[in-house]
């Protein structure tokens, strides 16, 4: 259930540039070492990023630059893309273990988050959680949709909602 938020020249931009960060650590931890996405909107990372990314992430008529400042900052966490959605991935098993990476109560919480900068802690313990192992393309995605349903209003049909999206990906995992 992606809603498509990125078209393919944005998820062919963001994989390329994920990619240029391991040759990059410098900005790799500089971007890591952000305690909000604010904190990196300056930096000479966040300014690679919007050079990457095609015109409708800096020009302020697609996606504004506090949005792609947090998806930079989280995805700057990321070690390997996979190709397990988001949710999927928190509700998988601990390695020897039956009880899923993340708890329900921190999955709860993280959707439940009010703001963007605690969004943004969480996101970040749950790609620590996962050791990094994050689908990038997903995880942006789910970033958009969820600072877009903060602005405005959660959409009417309950499955077009980021909650219930990754709800049921998350407790179908965990069932298995």
């Amino acid at each position: 259930m992606t809603f498509y938020l990125l078209d393919e020249q944005d998820r062919t931009n963001l994989k390329k540039w994920w990619k240029w960060l391991d040759d990059n650590r410098g900005d790799r931890a500089h971007l890591r070492r952000a305690n909000s996405p604010d904190d990196i909107l300056l930096s000479p990372s966040f300014f690679h990023f919007l050079q990457e990314m095609p015109a409708r992430w800096s020009n302020g008529q697609g996606i504004s630059l506090p949005d792609a400042a947090m998806v930079a900052a989280v995805l700057a966490h990321v070690t390997n893309d996979v190709d397990i959605p988001f949710a999927k991935s928190l509700a998988s098993h601990k390695e020897g273990s039956s009880t899923p990476v993340m708890s329900e109560l921190r999955f709860q919480q993280l959707q439940k988050s009010q703001t963007p900068e605690e969004f943004f802690r969480r996101l970040c313990r749950a790609i620590t959680m996962l050791k990094g192992n994050v689908n990038i393309l997903d995880l942006a995605e789910s970033i958009l949709l969820w600072l877009r349903e903060h602005r405005t209003a959660p959409a009417r049909t309950p499955n077009r909602r980021l909650a219930v999206r990754w709800a049921t990906e998350y407790y179908s995992t965990i069932k298995d």
